[in-house]
């Protein structure tokens, strides 16, 4: 075959023509040395805190020391291919995540990368992990109530939406319990739930991700997973990558709940990670940010304020207006639309007003909650549920201590009838607890302690509770009328439960108008009151307490 001259020259031309000048300049630098999760780098002089930054073989680090010659990088993954003299790229990227409601029902990493075997997830936007909290004047007071669905946390230690409530305990308390119990109640109240898992067994996640789709939870629900054997800057991460994810349903107008299982695992693998960088360390061999890394971790946990602005009656509220924000925002749109005249309205931005609620979880070790990762993560939250050993070994469940657990919300998470049948309940409770140390030593003792002890031992057993069992919130507000208006007093402990149960069952059948009311109004009235204190009478009249 002979080739001619003109037929080369044509190829060579179009090829010169089609020939890309584009040229790729990335910042790359060396490998020093590597090991337990840690490398340092020499040459990535430009390189910013939080930076993602390329290893050989597509594995991600996470710049987190900037020093004069060099940079200490938390290696994402596996070190064990890195090798001094690989050589490193900058990726110009800050740890990002991708957020969005095709996250929903799935369980991932702490990158946002799929391990449920579903497929990849095509999210439409990604965030940095690490964002500014909203500010005094983006937020306003929490007074929406998020039921957990267990009677004595919605009774007692109420929680808010937009409000951060710790539950802290020992291991094997039920901390998790209670956790899964507020995914579970969530259904249809329009909440969207993020799960963060740090360092747990992967059975124990699976374990957890199976009851959510049994109860089917898992719909409205995000799981992230950093596990037990992941690496500790992954462990670090997780909760970032978590609380990111609920703040994309936040800041479109929508609500979250956040749950970090449990906090005190992340404060050891930072401590781990500051350790191997070389950073002082301070109380218990924690760095003197730890306190920092948490508390920006919840501050962005918050209750969004509405905002509102002026537009026709046909359209879609826009920012390109005027906005208002604030206590009297609605008010004073509704003062400027007036002034507007013709068609304008009123109407609140369709992104505003959304919550974010963050549960953070602690392990304390024998009941110490004076030790230093327990005192930080309580001094920043909004209260706290503390769950006693010793009280869940004797069958109370949940096992909530009255005396230590406190909501700084209080009354403003709970709707107004639950404040009506719940005032008394907690001062009985305590003062219960108090009377039953001095009651193991006293003989004899006057009918009014005897009163008080009987009240206190059915209202603890009225607040028991079966595992994955929410109550909805009329239901557990005729329970404890019932409770602290006497009706238990004179039956046996062991009938308190069928009692409960079968009152509840005959409410539903003869009195549905009474749950329904509750659940309307939200508010006891005297009328209410009335029609309640009849239905219990009746019932109690036709109960058979010593029936088995």
């Amino acid at each position: 075959m002979q080739l001619r001259a003109e037929e080369i020259s044509n190829i060579i031309k179009q090829q010169i023509a089609n020939y890309d000048k584009a040229v790729d300049v990335v910042e790359t630098g060396t490998v020093l040395t590597v090991g337990d999760g840690i490398a340092r780098i020499h040459g990535l002089e430009s390189a910013m805190a939080g930076e993602l930054v390329e290893f050989p073989g597509a594995l991600m680090g996470m710049v987190l020391n900037l020093e004069s010659d060099n940079v200490g990088v938390a290696i994402l993954g596996n070190s064990r291919y890195i090798r001094e003299g690989d050589t490193v790229k900058r990726t110009g990227r800050i740890v990002e995540v991708p957020v969005g409601k095709e996250l929903v029902g799935r369980v991932v990493n702490s990158l946002g990368q799929p391990i449920d075997g579903k497929g990849p997830i095509e999210a439409k936007e990604q965030r940095r992990i690490e964002l500014k909290a909203p500010g005094i004047i983006g937020r306003q007071p929490v007074t929406e109530p998020m039921q957990t669905g267990l009677k004595a946390i919605d009774a007692m230690v109420p929680v808010g939406r937009g409000q951060r409530e710790l539950i802290i305990g020992d291991r094997q308390t039920g901390k998790t319990a209670v956790a899964i119990d507020a995914i579970i109640n969530q259904k249809g109240q329009n909440m969207f739930c993020v799960y963060v898992a740090i360092g747990q067994k992967q059975s124990t996640v699976s374990n957890v991700v199976e009851k959510l789709r049994a109860h089917g939870a898992l719909e409205y629900t995000i799981v992230v997973v950093a596990g037990a054997s992941e690496a500790a800057p992954l462990q670090f991460i997780a909760p970032y990558t978590g609380v990111t994810m609920g703040e994309y349903f936040r800041d479109n107008g929508m609500h979250a709940l956040v749950i970090y299982d449990d906090l005190s695992k992340q404060a050891v693998a930072y401590r781990e990670l500051s350790l191997l960088l070389r950073r002082p360390p301070g109380r218990e061999a924690y760095p003197g940010d730890v306190f920092y890394v948490h508390s920006r971790l919840l501050e962005r946990a918050a209750k969004m304020a509405e905002e509102w602005t002026v537009c026709g009656k046909d359209e879609e509220p826009t920012r390109k207006g005027e906005v208002f924000m604030g206590g009297e925002a609605k008010h004073e749109a509704e003062k400027a639309a007036k002034e507007a005249g013709g068609d304008k309205v009123a109407k609140k931005l369709p992104d505003s007003g959304g919550s974010l609620t963050a549960l953070p979880i602690i392990e304390t070790q024998g009941g110490d909650v004076s030790a230093y990762i327990p005192t930080n993560v309580i001094s920043i939250t909004d209260g706290q549920i503390f769950l006693e050993s010793d009280l869940f070994n004797s069958g109370v469940r949940p096992a909530i201590n009255v005396g230590i657990s406190v909501s700084r919300v209080g009354g403003n998470a709970q709707i107004k009838a639950m404040k009506q049948v719940a005032g008394t309940l907690r001062l009985e409770l305590a003062q219960f607890r108090a009377m039953q140390a001095f009651a193991q030593f006293a003989s004899d003792l006057d009918a009014a302690t005897q009163q008080q002890l009987a009240r206190g031992e059915r209202l603890t057993e009225l607040l028991k509770q079966g595992q994955y069992q929410p109550v909805p919130v009329a239901e557990q507000i005729v329970a404890i009328f019932a409770g602290t208006h006497g009706y238990l007093d004179k039956l046996p402990i062991h009938a308190i439960k069928r009692f409960e149960s079968e009152f509840l069952s005959y409410l539903k059948a003869e009195k549905k108008s009474i749950l329904e009311t509750i659940n309307s109004k939200g508010k006891i009235d005297g009328d209410l009151e009335k029609e309640l204190d009849g239905a219990l009478e009746a019932f109690s009249a036709t109960f058979e307490p010593g029936k088995k």
